[in-house]
């Protein structure tokens, strides 16, 4: 593992494996998750370093190892984004392939429409939302029951029934659910300039995902964009051999 500092001066942790030659893969997990649990643990980082690639996933602020501040003002997928771009100067390398999941598949394009070093971009998790509501599909959840869900004291006080999961998730890993609610508080929810990625991507969502509902009209609002569906709901399609198939052989073509 090692460490970059952001232009505010946070400290974020990223897990590195294998030694390809080319661009590395760098991989940003969904909310409340860390690089090692997106994705490594499915087998996504062990295929992508079977087919010779460097991989190297963030731990995005607030999550895994990373500096977790409790101020909103330090958090929304823009400024993730903007994290994302000082790795690739900490790296000093050319170009990055990289891949998102949910909320940080909403970091990658955001990233991807305003940096050039992303050379292509794979999309996880989500679906016709983005375009919808400019981020997660709030549609499903509201970011302020996230919010509710993650700060009361009793679980049996959570009032959206789609917001408890988010709780469990929290609360089994042993996250700082403060630093989530601060992020969930300010979850990006305005027009992403999409038609400005020049990257290849591949939107890739799984078929029982309400999270990540049509992802072939997100797809259509890429240019060049293509969507793929693949077995499994918001938790379960990471873990589908096709996901980590699918981005394998998409970044290597």
């Amino acid at each position: 593992m090692f460490r970059f500092l952001t232009s505010d001066g946070l400290s974020i942790a990223c897990h590195e494996w294998g030694e390809g030659a080319g661009p590395p893969v760098v991989l940003h997990h969904g909310f409340s998750a860390s690089g090692p649990i997106n994705w490594k643990a499915p087998g996504i980082v062990d295929v992508l370093v079977a087919a010779g690639r460097r991989v190297i996933a963030i731990d995005a602020r607030g999550h895994g190892a990373s500096d977790k501040p409790h101020d909103p003002a330090f958090y929304g997928e823009a400024r993730m984004a903007r994290d994302v771009s000082a790795l690739i100067d900490h790296l000093g390398v050319p170009a990055i392939d990289l891949a998102g999941y949910s909320m940080g598949a909403i970091v990658g394009v955001i990233c991807a429409s305003q940096e050039p070093r992303v050379r292509r971009l794979v999309v996880g998790g989500v679906g016709e939302g983005v375009v919808a509501t400019g981020g997660v599909d709030t549609r499903h959840v509201p970011n302020a029951a996230i919010v509710q869900a993650l700060l009361t004291d009793d679980v049996s006080a959570i009032e959206h029934p789609a917001a408890v999961p988010f709780r469990l998730f929290a609360d089994a890993i042993g996250a700082d659910r403060k630093a989530l609610a601060a992020q969930a508080s300010v979850v990006h929810a305005q027009p992403i300039p999409l038609d400005r990625i020049t990257a290849p991507t591949l939107v890739i969502a799984g078929d029982d995902d309400p999270l990540a509902v049509h992802p072939e009209r997100l797809a259509a609002a890429i240019p060049g964009a293509r969507s793929l569906l693949v077995a499994g709901d918001h938790r379960t399609a990471v873990a589908a051999p096709a996901f980590a198939r699918a981005i394998a052989d998409f970044l290597a073509a």
